[in-house]
């Protein structure tokens, strides 16, 4: 069993924190974590990840170790005797969450990320339908790996619902500001079902934030980002 000391970077808004943060607390480990400032980078976080200067970043022992999707298999390997094994030992199964996992980032966040940062309603209404065929094909995904079990692991929870798991507050909130229902019961019946379970996790509730919190902040950010282009706009002319 791997020891030392455990201390991650990371902000409350951060899904890709959130990830680390289930993963440590399912393997029920002690860290210090450090709410970061990203308009005011602490010293530690910019020595830490100096190629992308972005949380979250754990450390262990003093070392550094960045990106959710690594990190999470970091914790997996590193203490592989405390709590459940997330990643599973079959080297095909393995691969196959590790696909799932890029697809995820590659296409439900990017997706995402269109739907929010539209600047007409044709726009977000792109975003919004790359985002439903995106969940119509986890909801496949999720057919295949969880073999008719509770999770994407099985009967336990495993590596990829730690990754889907992660962002789950600002997929329901987007659903607040999209005005859709992406897990939608009579559509995605499998991915409702694990997004109820998922969600009433220990781990998910310690560290999973308020919905309402989520929707406040991605307006928040949206206005921040309507002034920023609205002031350039006016420096031009």
């Amino acid at each position: 069993m791997a020891g030392g000391e455990l201390k991650l970077l990371g902000t409350w808004a951060s899904v890709w924190a959130c990830r680390v943060r289930i993963a440590l607390h399912l393997k029920d480990l002690r860290y210090d974590y450090v709410e970061e400032d990203l308009e005011n980078k602490s010293d530690i976080l910019l020595a830490s990840n100096p190629v992308h200067k972005k949380v979250p970043v754990l450390i262990h022992d003093g070392k550094p170790i960045s990106e959710s999707a690594v990190i999470v298999q970091y914790i997996d390997e590193a203490f592989a005797t405390n709590g459940p094994c997330l990643l599973p030992s079959d080297l095909h199964e393995r691969a196959v969450a590790r696909f799932w996992c890029a697809y995820i980032d590659n296409k439900l966040v990017a997706a995402w990320v269109k739907a929010f940062k539209a600047k007409t309603e044709e726009e977000k209404l792109e975003g919004t339908k790359q985002m439903l065929v995106v969940v119509e094909t986890l909801e496949g995904a999720l057919r295949e790996c969880s073999k008719g079990k509770p999770f994407f692991g099985g009967e336990g929870v495993g590596y990829l619902d730690v990754m889907l798991g992660g962002l789950l507050s600002w997929l329901h909130g987007a659903e607040a500001l999209c005005g859709v229902e992406f897990f939608d019961a009579a559509k995605t019946p499998l991915l409702s079902a694990w997004a109820e379970r998922f969600g009433a996790l220990d781990a998910a509730k310690a560290v999973l934030p308020d919905v309402g919190k989520v929707v406040e902040f991605a307006k928040m950010k949206r206005a921040q980002q309507d002034a920023a282009e609205a002031a350039a706009a006016a420096a031009k002319n």
